[in-house]
């Protein structure tokens, strides 16, 4: 599967659409990128004159290129046109270390813990461009193919 593919199988879109490009997918790894940009709806209020990326939002940029999109290729056989996934988060511990400011490019890292009964954990880090590690840990998530025909 290719990796534009698996980005149009993503079930999300803008704004909250984490994904700009994957740079490696295995069934044991996933690389990609994102960059925050400086209008993002988040950084309106958080914080007042300071704007900082939420770390719920970094947890979702991990969650989005480290979980969903290593499960979507995991699944591969079972999406289609017809079928998109369903995704639902199960779990996440994450330890933040520095912070990530508007336009900033991040690098996500995912390598799987275990995939079975379709839920699949694994250990995902991220980090800046200095490669400086911004934040890291598990996240787990239950997958599986839902039909879109009416």
């Amino acid at each position: 599967m290719k990796k534009k593919t698996i980005i149009q199988l993503l079930p999300y879109q803008a704004p909250f659409l984490f994904v700009d490009e994957l740079t490696y997918i295995s069934a044991n790894r996933s690389e990609g990128y994102y960059t925050f940009k400086n209008d993002e709806y988040f950084y309106k209020g958080h914080f007042k004159d300071k704007p900082i990326t939420p770390g719920v939002i970094l947890t979702e940029v991990m969650a989005q290129i480290g979980v969903v999109c290593l499960g979507i290729y995991l699944l591969k056989k079972e999406f289609s046109e017809i079928k998109k996934p369903q995704i639902a988060l199960t779990s996440n511990e994450i330890d933040f270390f520095l912070p990530v400011l508007p336009s900033e490019r991040v690098k996500v890292v995912s390598e799987k813990i275990y995939f079975r009964f379709n839920k699949l954990k694994c250990k995902v880090e991220m980090l800046n461009k200095k490669n400086k590690l911004v934040c890291r840990g598990t996240i787990s998530g239950m997958l599986k193919g839902i039909n879109n025909e009416t």
